[in-house]
């Protein structure tokens, strides 16, 4: 694996800050998954969990699309790979699933993500409500919550990548 992540910067104003981690995170995940193929992609962490690297990614392309989409600027943007009949949908890989979709849909709602965060302000509080408790939120708290989410699922993903073919890295 290549480290071809950009450190956020050390002093900087919080926005500048908060997107550095954030963007930090999604590159991480990203080399995460380097250079492996669709079937290591697909393979789970350890039975009976569904977990995969595939997986991750296409949660949280999801993610991405519900939080920068939905709730903040209030679009009717359905989820990609989860449903009320399926919540786990995106960890739910068949051999049709590629790689190459799920980066490609992951990476389109993340320009999607910055395209529509560049409108807000931090203060600024989310044109939507999140869909089951109804809460808005400011952007600021969006980027923290982000940052939360990408640190534990990459963490998921340190564990998956070391047992595929035992590359580790920080």
């Amino acid at each position: 694996m290549t480290n071809e992540r950009n450190m956020p910067p050390t002093t900087a104003d919080e926005r500048t800050m908060l997107e550095g981690w954030l963007e930090f995170h999604r590159q991480t995940l990203a080399w995460k998954c380097e250079g492996l193929s669709d079937e290591q992609l697909r393979s789970a962490a350890a039975a009976p969990s569904e977990l995969s690297l595939m997986g991750l990614v296409r949660h949280m392309a999801d993610v991405e699309r519900s939080w920068f989409r939905r709730v903040l600027t209030d679009e009717d943007a359905q989820p990609i790979y989860w449903s009320d009949e399926d919540v786990d949908g995106e960890f739910h890989l068949t051999a049709a699933d590629t790689w190459q979709e799920a980066y490609a849909t992951w990476q389109a709602e993340i320009d999607t993500a910055r395209r529509n965060a560049a409108r807000f302000g931090l203060d600024d509080i989310t044109e939507g409500k999140h869909r089951r408790t109804g809460e808005r939120y400011n952007l600021r708290w969006l980027y923290t919550h982000m940052i939360e989410e990408y640190a534990r699922h990459n963490g998921h993903a340190d564990l998956i990548r070391e047992r595929i073919d035992g590359a580790t890295g920080d």
